[in-house]
């Protein structure tokens, strides 16, 4: 990887907050960069193995790829405010990043809130949209997997060590997840925690859960069928976790057979959402990208 860089880089949002950003730079790239948004507790570094390996050319044609940590994740500043934790802010913070990296379209990789956020701009700002990447998220969302996210977002317990992490996520998520081995766990707990003077914390602002305490499981909440239709134009893989209680499997099969250009990749003993670091995913995630040649 000696002909690629891979960088941090901040920029300042509208409000005076500092936003971080993963930039994996090829040198020898000439295609249109990749995008990658995560969820709503997640970070930029969820998308290291797809980006390391988009970067590196070992699918296909070098891509330079960008990960974004929303305010309030990763190494990007918290919100004194919670309230702004919200998807027009981010949206206008995503906006600024990419205008100030000098980037007016790509492909888009969105998992879960990232892909919400991706299905918006393919209605208000589709101009930046090359591809898409839906990774485990729909129009519909299942009430299961809201109260499920709702109830451990921002009110977990901090373990002691690295091992009792790794118990703690497989006793929170296991069901979700059955196919994930030691080592998957320990990637993944590692994705998820950080050590901060002597503590294992949470890569996110433990306040991010009030972004979901508008949530009323007893009341219907609105669909985006409008927004993914906006997606028709674009070139599109879609993936579902197996295990997935957010996206059901009758709203996958329904989003494939409304997209005329819609690709489905199922990631086997997964739920929501798919970690994207098992070989079979990004090699299928890579080739889709290799298809869109500008």
């Amino acid at each position: 990887m000696s002909a690629n860089i891979i960088t941090s880089r901040f920029h300042t949002s509208a409000d005076g907050l500092r936003l971080h950003l993963r930039d994996y730079v090829a040198q020898e790239a000439s295609h249109l960069p990749v995008v990658c948004l995560p969820g709503l507790a997640r970070t930029a570094d969820d998308f290291d193995a797809v980006a390391r390996a988009l970067v590196s050319g070992t699918y296909g044609a070098p891509r330079r790829v960008v990960a974004i940590d929303y305010r309030g994740r990763g190494l990007s500043d918290r919100d004194a405010d919670p309230k702004k934790y919200d998807l027009a802010v981010e949206s206008a913070d995503i906006q600024l990043m990419l205008a100030a990296e000098g980037i007016t379209q790509a492909i888009f990789l969105g998992t879960s809130r990232g892909g919400i956020h991706t299905m918006l701009f393919a209605a208000f700002k589709p101009d930046l949209l090359a591809g898409v990447i839906l990774n485990d998220i729909g129009p519909v969302l299942e009430p299961a997997g809201l109260i499920r996210i709702k109830g451990y977002v921002g009110k977990l317990p901090s373990p002691q060590n690295w091992d009792e992490a790794v118990a703690l996520f497989k006793t929170v998520s296991g069901a979700q997840f059955p196919a994930l081995s030691d080592a998957d766990w320990h990637a993944y707990a590692r994705l998820t925690l950080e050590e901060k003077e002597g503590k294992l914390v949470a890569r996110y602002d433990p306040a991010l859960a009030r972004a979901l305490d508008a949530y009323d499981p007893t009341q219907p909440m609105p669909d985006l069928w409008a927004q993914y239709e906006a997606l028709k134009p674009f070139p599109l893989l879609a993936i579902r976790g197996e295990t997935s209680d957010l996206l059901s499997p009758a709203i996958f099969q329904e989003m494939l057979a409304r997209h005329p250009q819609a690709q489905g990749l199922t990631v086997p003993g997964q739920g929501h959402a798919p970690l994207l670091l098992d070989v079979p995913s990004i090699e299928r995630i890579c080739a889709f990208i290799g298809t869109i040649s500008s």
